[in-house]
């Protein structure tokens, strides 16, 4: 299949892409993460994610830094497990419409190799993106190759963020406040 891989980080897609490659799927990475602050740290990133596509021969897509998107899809939100759930439904979805629109059979995600984010309930948003867009999820638990994939990142040298990505997470990782992140400004 061509499958379609929304990526967060570099590190992240190592073991996800191994493991597809190695069922003979054609893989292309999606860079699609309004959710990252401040600006600086998802240009970081986006530069880890393209020097591992040199590395690797991942073809990678890439949007341009949105944060005022992320911050529309989250506004009035207090609680992180209703927050996550948003932005990770607002970049599958549009890692999905992505898919669809340039002729791939399936999309999936890096999130799935992360022993810290909510599994179960990626997996159920995946299936439910897929019914609406009409386009397959391809659904992999990708989690027991997270230190293998980190440790590989080092070896790359590849940047190896200390927080999930958005401004909350940057906050409650330096244990201060997140009731009031500034994240508008």
């Amino acid at each position: 299949m061509k499958v379609l891989l929304h990526v967060c980080c570099g590190p992240c897609a190592i073991h996800p892409l191994d493991v597809l490659k190695k069922q003979g799927h054609e893989v292309h990475g999606f860079f699609y993460n309004p959710n990252i602050y401040p600006e600086e740290e998802f240009l970081r990133r986006k530069k880890a994610v393209e020097q591992f596509s040199q590395v690797s021969g991942m073809k990678i897509n890439s949007l341009a830094y949105q944060l005022q998107e992320y911050r529309d899809a989250i506004k009035d939100l207090n609680d992180k497990q209703q927050r996550c759930g948003k932005c990770w439904h607002l970049r599958l979805r549009k890692a999905a419409e992505f898919a669809k629109k340039n002729d791939f059979d399936a999309f999936t995600t890096t999130l799935l190799v992360s022993p810290y984010q909510d599994h179960d309930s990626l997996k159920n948003l995946g299936h439910q993106i897929q019914e609406a867009e009409k386009i397959d999820f391809l659904y992999m638990d990708f989690r027991e190759g997270f230190s293998e994939g980190q440790n590989e990142a080092k070896k790359l040298n590849l940047y190896r963020q200390k927080y999930c990505g958005c401004a909350y997470s940057l906050y409650e990782n330096n244990n201060k406040p997140a009731l009031n992140p500034p994240v508008n400004k």
